[in-house]
């Protein structure tokens, strides 16, 4: 099931956002437990980051994975795990063992490797594919998401919950990424854009249905968040 919504500003992108995750935190936690959600960087850090602390749960219920992140130390800037640290630790009680994070010691390919294991370790009743509750996701102006870029072979990886690239064409060039099973098997995902900037891509994915990356992307259900700037070329 794939639904759009539209909304006046970045302002309600952020709320309509927190109240999806909020949403699928509760019945997430009600039914299993727990809640897992799979997190990336970008723009929706920023929109997360800055709505999250809006809600209210029980946050040692939650879980975080990356859907992906780049092989650097975790004080560099490129590192998605210490945006969410540096923005989300000081307003919510998270702690780092609720992230599953890579190791950033490893080279990429180890890197992934071990991510998979921890992935494994954390269902280790699912031989196949894991089902997490909710899926972060972001798309750059080639269309790429997650760290799967249009022409990479990755595209193709389908023996792996995770995968590496270490020519990733934008930079850092070193980097993890889900692959498009462990993508697809999830529960939900979301996109969330706002602004003039993303209206050229946003025509690209819902109007003309270009096969790009974030285009492959088919969960149970998917939700596109857009403020009427982003959604301008509809």
């Amino acid at each position: 099931m794939e639904k759009i919504e539209v909304v006046d500003s970045e302002e309600q992108v952020v709320h309509a956002l927190v109240h999806f995750v909020e949403e699928k935190s509760k019945s997430a936690i009600a039914e299993r437990d727990r809640f897992v959600m799979g997190l990336s960087g970008g723009s929706a850090s920023t929109f997360l980051c800055k709505g999250l602390p809006m809600i209210s749960s029980d946050w040692t219920k939650w879980k975080f994975i990356f859907c992906d992140e780049r092989v650097v130390p975790f004080d560099d800037a490129e590192c998605t795990f210490s945006v969410y640290k540096n923005n989300l630790f000081s307003k919510i009680p998270f702690n780092d063992e609720q992230f599953v994070i890579i190791d950033p010691s490893l080279p990429a390919k180890e890197a992934a490797e071990d991510y998979e294991r921890k992935l494994r370790a954390l269902y280790p009743d699912d031989v196949d594919l894991p089902k997490f509750d909710l899926l972060l996701l972001g798309a750059g102006p080639d269309g790429h998401t997650c760290s799967l870029f249009p022409g990479h072979p990755l595209l193709d990886v389908t023996d792996r919950w995770v995968a590496s690239i270490e020519d990733s064409p934008k930079p850092p060039p070193s980097r993890v990424t889900l692959t498009y099973p462990i993508i697809n098997n999830a529960l939900s995902a979301v996109f969330a854009f706002a602004g003039a900037g993303k209206a050229e891509l946003v025509k690209r994915l819902l109007k003309d249905k270009e096969d790009l990356p974030a285009n492959r992307v088919k969960p149970t259900e998917l939700l596109w968040i857009l403020d009427r700037a982003a959604a301008s070329q509809l």
